[in-house]
């Protein structure tokens, strides 16, 4: 197995974080000076070396963005790209689950323990990362919860890494530093992670089973045969598209998942052909997950529900449903595409605030909504909609929100 070298530059930036963490009252200091952040570097800057401090306002900004990610964030370990590529404690653990537990998991492509941490509560886990400062972070991280006797460092590339009939967890570095077109940003095509789709693929073909965690965004279709590819929502955002495969691969090629209710749905895209008909009396907003799945038609067909149009994800019944892999709306009246109409009915309904929704209709919500009259009843919701191939305005009221 191939190691890492650390270059001088690689163990300066380490040195300075190991300070940084030696030095906890840095933190207090900043919590408790207020003021315009130029007046609080000069102040900290009286106490502190100058680069502990840049490096100091940093974590401690990274932690309050991961608040929403991480129930110990405040006291966690984070660069931005690191915290950027993080798996959402929930996310984590939910997908920890599927893996045997006390048995050992090479988590590759580690960064800063999002799923590592999750993992290592169920068994012990090989973490590898050719960063060793990103690893680090993690046994920080991985002591402040408690779980770093089960957790093992391995600095080195993903294809130097021998997992014969192991289990593996792959996070592909989705955010180099400059993409092949030299332009930095966050990077959707396989073919271009680090590791790459082959090393990718030899992995899985070593390893028992596992899993590689991809961007819901990504080109992941038709790239891998024989898995399944589940598609995992937190608080009604799509967050990842995970590649299950061996042993741990479902029997169905796609998966929804809806978390924090932990409710599922899997099949073919193709497997049902929903009808389609007018609206009924209620519309169904689907999850992200359950769209960029391809399950709509399976989860319409479940629930007894039906389509407006071919090309929409938007699903109606005469009944309403109360459903964590929906929004429910209760349609009022439906009128065409015509402004004026729209305006009219809008009068005559007197909603006092309007959220406006749509697809694939391309229109700006900002702009329209100043155009619209308002009145003193309730809370409305205009959804732009194509049905039957035409465009129309479907008003109505929320009985469910997701998020």
């Amino acid at each position: 197995m191939s190691h890492v070298e650390v270059t001088p530059a690689a163990t300066h930036e380490l040195e300075r974080w190991r300070a940084l963490r030696a030095t906890p009252e840095i933190f207090d200091r900043m919590a408790s000076l207020e003021g315009p952040e130029f007046r609080r570097q000069e102040l900290l800057r009286r106490e502190f070396p100058a680069e502990l401090v840049t490096l100091g306002l940093l974590v401690a900004d990274l932690r309050v963005r991961a608040k929403t990610r991480f129930v110990l964030a405040p006291s966690m370990w984070f660069d931005r790209k690191g915290l950027e590529q993080a798996t959402s404690e929930q996310v984590a653990i939910h997908k920890a689950k599927r893996f045997p537990q006390g048995e050992r998991v090479f988590d590759i492509c580690c960064g800063v323990g999002g799923d590592a941490l999750a993992l290592a509560r169920r068994g012990p886990v090989t973490v590898v990362d050719a960063d060793a400062l990103q690893l680090e972070r993690l046994k920080w991280n991985a002591q402040l919860h408690g779980v770093e006797e089960n957790i093992t460092c391995l600095h080195a590339m993903a294809e130097s890494v021998d997992v014969t009939g192991g289990w593996i967890h792959v996070d592909p570095d989705r955010r180099p530093d400059l993409n092949t077109k030299g332009i930095s940003g966050r990077i959707q095509r396989i073919e271009e992670l680090a590791p790459p789709l082959e090393v990718l693929q030899r992995l899985m073909a070593s390893a028992r089973g596992g899993a590689i965690k991809l961007s819901p965004a990504s080109n992941f279709g038709g790239k891998f045969p024989d898995a399944e590819v589940e598609l995992i929502s937190l608080g009604g955002e799509c967050k990842e598209a995970t590649i299950w495969f061996g042993e741990l691969a479902g029997e169905e090629p796609f998966r929804a998942t809806v978390l924090p209710e932990g409710e599922t749905i899997a099949g073919h895209p193709l497997s049902v052909m929903t009808r389609v008909e007018p609206p009924g009396k209620y519309l169904f907003d689907p999850d992200p997950a359950v769209v960029r799945a391809g399950l709509v038609d399976v989860l319409a067909d479940r629930l007894g529900l039906w389509r407006l149009d071919d090309a929409e994800e938007y699903l109606t019944g005469d009944q309403p449903l109360l459903s964590p892999f929906l929004q429910t709306f209760e349609i009022d009246q439906v009128v065409g595409s015509n402004e004026r109409e729209l305006k009219s009915a809008l009068r005559e309904r007197g909603y006092r605030e309007l959220e406006i929704k749509c697809r694939h209709i391309r229109i700006d919500a900002t702009a329209m909504r100043k155009k619209l009259p308002m009145g003193n009843g309730s809370a409305g919701v205009v959804i732009v909609a194509k049905i039957s191939g035409r465009q129309h305005h479907l008003l109505g009221h929320r009985l469910s929100h997701r998020g």
